[in-house]
């Protein structure tokens, strides 16, 4: 999990805090000094590109239309900004997905209508798992408002709010800028919104807007002050009180964390409870890489029957469980299976404490709450020493013969041994997610998936932007073919930009993950020359090497290659897999998942 955040150094924050600005004495703050401009540099679109810079936003992912040109000139000619030109919308809106993944907050830009409605998607992920992300779009001259005119890129009718309409639902602020009198506020407004609820923002700003001076642009923007949220006190305490009860009457409690440990700013809280508890630690699958593995009582990622091993049996057993940010899905509840009861839970949401079936306790922010209760809490590590005698240590796939078809399982044994500090995982949607949940992440590696929203696809857009932002992480992508076609194109923006990831195409032919939900004909997918096509676009043009591989010993070679003499090139290795070839844990969850979907109607 990588700690950094919105700054303007965009350097780990003091306070250890994931995804969120600095705060000083209690407030939010981000740094600024009362500098005047020339009127060249007083307008609007250098208004919005100094506030990017000043969250700690240095790229910004866009494709250009003529709606939004004027103002990526604004934002091209901000020292320390810089644009990154996309393929298309989608992957803007999932690279800028994946740089807030990192750095705590990302930024698109697109064109009006045809450019926003082609990003919406990637916004819904962002929404879905809570990433501060402002989504920008040119919009139409501010003279045509209140117009009975059609304009272009739109379905034809003259009425313009088609777009800022699909975006309410899926953005936690819409801000229209047609007029340079309210445009200041309208934008200070949306970025600290996005900033303070941890969900993306809506900003129209009119196409012949941004080159305009104005008095308000004509000084360095003053500093945002984030009021932090705060606790009801006594809310706080009754919460506490009743959690401790709880669990120090409790034989064999466990402690598992989740999603939205993220936004709640809690991560460190969580393990410093661990500390002091002496409780199992587990994580929900989407909670993975917000947790340290190589915590002492770590035991594993809990899925329900797909969890990793002896790690379900001891927090099912379990007299009382903790789940901290936890988002119970049909994918994460594997088809709502999971043996839990709800006496036995105490569920904490970044604003809300529920203790078993008895009280719930609203107001009462996590962070606080898990730092308040860690002091009244008995050590008990029963559930730890549970596993630790159950345990027995994993094995090992079967030995390859020589030359032999590559196993998956054999392919991830060995990215196993990829990981580092120095590294992070991009899990794609398919089986990927249920080979990476299987790593064991060492300490410093960074690992995202988009569990809740789920949209293949995702991890081409995702890469490009998370590697933007973590320039001291060599990023490892785990990408079937089914979704690698929906979004392949950005590998071209990953060469233009020089970064050095090590993509892994699993070649097996189709939706795998699909298959094993619902199989049909609709499954098989055109097989491409995915290495040919990668050169293809590489051209000549950015460091760049391709590979296929088809066994064991070919990706021993690859390996080596991609991390020794090709290690300052984008690396892209296709592996050729079976398109029978998943691992077990899909197998299961995709039964259940089938189960769940095939339910029939209830009686009338």
């Amino acid at each position: 999990m990588d700690t950094k955040v919105g700054s303007l150094e965009a350097a780990a924050a003091p306070n250890g805090n994931i995804g969120c600005p600095s705060q000083i004495n209690g407030a939010t703050c981000i740094q600024s000094s009362a500098v005047s401009f020339n009127s060249a540099e007083a307008t609007l679109g250098r208004h919005l590109a100094r506030r990017l810079v000043q969250i700690g936003v240095s790229d910004v992912f866009s494709v250009p239309g003529d709606f939004n040109l004027t103002l990526l000139d604004h934002l091209i000619a901000e020292p320390g900004l810089n644009l990154v030109g996309c393929c298309n919308e989608l992957n803007a809106g999932y690279a800028a997905d994946g740089y807030a993944r990192s750095r705590g907050v990302g930024a698109c830009v697109v064109t009006f209508t045809v450019g926003g409605l082609s990003v919406l998607n990637a916004i819904a992920g962002a929404y879905s798992e809570n990433l501060p992300l402002i989504c920008i779009v040119g919009g139409p001259n501010s003279n045509d408002y209140g117009t009975n005119r059609i304009l272009h890129h739109t379905i034809g009718l003259p009425d313009f709010s088609q777009e800022l309409r699909c975006f309410q639902t899926v953005t936690c602020y819409q801000a229209v800028v047609n007029n340079l009198e309210d445009a200041h506020e309208l934008i200070d407004t949306a970025i600290s919104t996005a900033l303070k609820e941890s969900k993306p923002v809506y900003i129209s700003i009119g196409c012949n807007l941004p080159a305009i001076p104005h008095p308000t642009f004509a000084r360095e923007p003053v500093p945002f002050s984030l009021a932090p949220k705060m606790s009801n006190k006594m809310g706080l305490e009754a919460a506490v009180e009743a959690a401790a009860e709880f669990l120090n009457k409790a034989v064999k409690p466990v402690m598992v964390g989740g999603p939205k440990l993220r936004v709640a700013h809690a991560c460190q809280a969580f393990v410093e409870l661990a500390d002091i508890s002496g409780y199992a630690l587990a994580v929900t699958p989407a909670g993975k890489g917000l947790v340290p593995e190589h915590h002492p009582h770590f035991i594993g990622t809990y899925w329900g029957a797909v969890s990793t091993a002896f790690c379900a049996e001891i927090v099912e057993s379990a007299d009382a469980y903790i789940f901290a940010g936890p988002i119970f899905n049909d994918y994460s509840s594997v088809g709502y299976s999971l043996l839990l009861k709800k006496e036995k839970a105490l569920i904490v949401q970044p604003d809300r404490v529920v203790v078993g079936n008895g009280p719930t306790f609203g107001c009462v922010l996590m962070k606080d709450f898990l730092e308040a209760l860690g002091k009244r809490l008995k050590k008990n590590t029963t559930a730890y020493e549970n596993y630790h005698r159950i345990y027995i240590p994993e094995g090992h796939p079967l030995k390859c013969a020589p030359r032999e078809p590559l196993r998956v399982n054999v392919l991830f044994e060995h990215i196993q041994k990829m990981l580092s500090g120095d590294t992070a995982v991009i899990a794609e949607t398919g089986d990927s997610w249920f080979n990476c949940q299987k790593l064991k992440l060492p300490k410093g590696c960074g690992y995202e998936f988009q569990m809740q929203y789920g949209s293949i696809g995702w991890s081409v857009g995702a890469t490009l932007g998370y590697a933007q932002a973590a320039t001291d992480k060599r990023v490892i992508a785990c990408i079937g073919d089914g979704s690698f076609q929906v979004t392949a194109q950005d590998v071209s923006t990953m060469l233009r930009c020089g970064q050095k990831n090590i993509i892994f195409l699993i070649n097996n032919g189709g939706y795998t993950i699909e298959v094993e939900i619902h199989d049909g004909p609709y499954n098989v997918i055109k097989n491409w020359n995915y290495t040919a096509f990668v050169d293809a676009i590489h051209n000549g043009e950015g460091k760049c090497w391709t590979t296929k591989v088809f066994c064991e010993e070919d990706l021993i070679e690859a390996i080596e290659t991609a991390s020794g003499a090709k290690r300052d090139c984008l690396c892209f290795i296709e592996v050729m897999a079976h398109k029978d070839d998943t691992s077990k844990e899909l197998l299961e969850w995709g039964s259940r998942v089938s189960a769940a979907n095939s339910r029939p109607p209830n009686p009338q």
